[in-house]
């Protein structure tokens, strides 16, 4: 089995750097210098023609879109080793479903938000109105995930998953990105710190390192 994974720091390629990490699988890393526009020339359009990334490519076969990585990692290699649920199963049911909300039901108003209040974003980019109601809408999010963590234990079940660590990789940065303010949240803010302590955490930080 060959893996090789096209990654920049700082982007949703992190997500799955940190899959890879947690299901600890030997691949070849390969740093995109977006700067540069790596990604739009030929050999890497023949990989993901959208000229974006992350990018995986296993045994000869390429994949692009994060969550469709995840879930194809989960499937193919979470199972055995306790991090993913078996095909079929109730708990399978909830990691698509909460994999699915993070992205878009979470993590759609929370870059909505950032979009209209960061200082990477010029204020002519920026407006008032769609970043108050993106902030109602992540604050509601965030209220059904500290729900779900107190009901369960984790976002699955008790232990912790893939789903886990994907949802904890784009808070860990987002919410700090964001200076959104989680103190009422106690499960939440608990889980987060789990994710903190988890081997992978720093193993994802340490891969992150351009290799340049």
């Amino acid at each position: 089995m060959s893996i090789t994974f096209y990654y920049n720091p700082m982007s949703s390629a992190s997500r799955v750097q940190l899959t890879l990490a947690e299901l600890d699988i030997p691949h070849e890393k390969v740093f995109v210098d977006l700067q540069a526009k790596d990604q739009r020339k030929p050999e890497f359009l023949k990989l993901n023609p959208n000229g974006k990334i992350p990018t995986i490519v296993i045994d000869g076969q390429p994949m692009f879109e994060s969550i469709a990585i995840q879930i194809y990692l989960g499937e193919r290699f979470g199972v055995e080793r306790g991090l993913w649920p078996a095909l079929g199963s109730r708990e399978h049911m909830q990691a698509l479903t909460w994999l699915c909300w993070a992205q878009v039901s979470l993590g759609g108003p929370l870059f909505t938000y950032m979009h209209n209040t960061s200082e990477w974003f010029p204020p002519e980019a920026r407006n008032a109105k769609q970043a108050e109601t993106a902030l109602a809408e992540v604050q509601n999010s965030l209220q059904i995930l500290d729900a779900r963590i107190g009901e369960v234990g984790n976002i699955v079940h008790d232990k912790w998953t893939l789903v886990d660590s994907d949802v904890w990789s784009v808070l860990g940065w987002g919410l700090q990105m964001a200076k959104i303010d989680t103190a009422k949240y106690a499960n939440l803010n608990n889980w987060l710190e789990r994710g903190k302590k988890r081997p992978a955490g720093c193993a994802m930080m340490e891969a992150e390192k351009p290799a340049h």
